[in-house]
């Protein structure tokens, strides 16, 4: 049977094809550090972990509301006015399967055929797949590395066209770990409206930040730009509750209210267990969410210096999320190796060292390091980088 021409599109993704193979050696036998996580390394806090308990004991094991449980939206408003002084409503929420179930959803109720979505690179992988699902077409910005990986005002002037619908920030960044000031955000901000872009502003990083300068979303800015975004959010990275699969989106409630009856016939509901454990989340203590972002801020430190004292790297130092996304060209080009990607592969093989190639992210010149690991394995791992490159040299 032929299969639907909207899949065969999908380009497959470089992170699970690294750690694929990474899991391989392992099985057989070697000693490998996996540098590929997009997830925290700690245990879900405690407390979240008696709640999901306490919820299945009491028998909050049914279907809630496609949209997700009234105390959660609930919990969700509240975070946002105490947080970022943010206004919503509930039927303003949608509770999903993940914030990546949220942006999948999303493009499927905003976008026709041929509509596009500005998509600054390096991207999340998933970004311009999901987009191509919705057939929509993502037009990529390349956001400089001299520009500390940011696009400009002036670039999205140039790339929006009649058929640009939306345009995806995602502050702090995966892959690079930058962040947007208040008045960076202002000035594409303006752009957007002039446009009339529907600002996809994706903050799941938003509370792992390694800066004084604090998280802004670009919706708290002004009255107009609240109304023209759509937040992305979850529970996944703030919490270490990858696996739980609780994210949601807020904004234009004739928005929410299509991507809900989109998910009433498609996922149903969010699980309902897991609701519970999001709704301690954020009514709980938040101590744990502190002390996890002192560790990686740790390791950022760490690891950055590590890193940019091997020969052939250069790297922007993040302000937030867990990666480091530095540029191996020079160390590439030294070693005779053709791309980045042979590169990765012949460090997994010889080293045993597993990063992803940035040829994934839009971005073929560099590679991401997940920190979401123990220093000691940091450590060992950067030394292990830079035995591979001077060996190659």
């Amino acid at each position: 049977m032929e299969l639907a021409n909207r899949v065969k599109t999908l380009t497959p993704s470089s992170t699970l094809a690294i750690t694929a193979k990474a899991k391989e050696l392992k099985k057989e036998g070697h000693d490998v550090i996996g540098l590929g996580a997009g997830e925290p390394d700690f245990n879900t806090p405690a407390h979240i972990l008696e709640a999901a308990a306490k919820a299945m004991k009491e028998g909050h094991t049914k279907y809630t509301p496609a949209g997700g449980m009234m105390e959660l939206k609930q919990a969700i408003t509240d975070k946002l006015l105490s947080d970022q002084q943010l206004a919503y409503q509930a039927d303003e929420v949608i509770v999903t399967n993940g914030a990546k179930h949220s942006l999948y959803t999303l493009f499927q109720v905003i976008l026709n055929p041929g509509d596009e979505v500005i998509v600054p690179a390096p991207y999340w992988v998933s970004y311009p797949e999901q987009i191509k699902l919705a057939q929509g077409k993502p037009v990529i910005i390349e956001a400089k590395e001299e520009n500390d990986f940011k696009i400009t005002p002036e670039q999205v002037k140039q790339a929006a066209t009649d058929r640009t619908k939306a345009i995806i920030i995602n502050s702090p960044s995966n892959p690079t770990g930058v962040m947007y000031s208040k008045e960076e955000l202002r000035q594409l901000g303006d752009v957007c409206l002039q446009n009339n872009l529907l600002i996809v502003s994706d903050e799941i990083y938003e509370k792992l930040i390694y800066t004084e300068e604090p998280h802004v979303s670009i919706a708290e800015l002004s009255k107009d730009l609240k109304n023209q975004t759509i937040i992305i959010n979850g529970v996944s990275k703030s919490h270490s509750m990858t696996g739980w699969r609780i994210g949601y989106a807020v904004g234009n409630k004739e928005i929410i209210k299509a991507m809900t009856g989109l998910a009433s016939h498609s996922t149903s509901n969010p699980n309902s267990i897991a609701q519970y454990a999001a709704l301690a989340a954020y009514q709980g203590d938040q101590e744990k969410v502190e002390e996890m972002r002192e560790a990686f801020q740790e390791r950022l430190e760490k690891l950055y210096g590590w890193l940019t004292d091997i020969p052939g790297i250069a790297c922007v130092k993040p302000k937030g999320a867990f990666y480091l996304f530095p540029n191996v060209s020079k160390a590439v080009q030294s070693s005779g190796f053709q791309t980045v990607d042979d590169w990765v592969n012949a460090l997994l093989e010889e080293e045993k060292v597993a990063l992803v190639p940035g040829s994934g992210f839009g971005a073929p010149n560099n590679v991401r390091l997940s920190y979401a690991i123990s220093l000691d394995q940091l450590e060992e791992a950067a030394k292990r980088i830079k035995r591979f490159v001077i060996n190659h040299q």
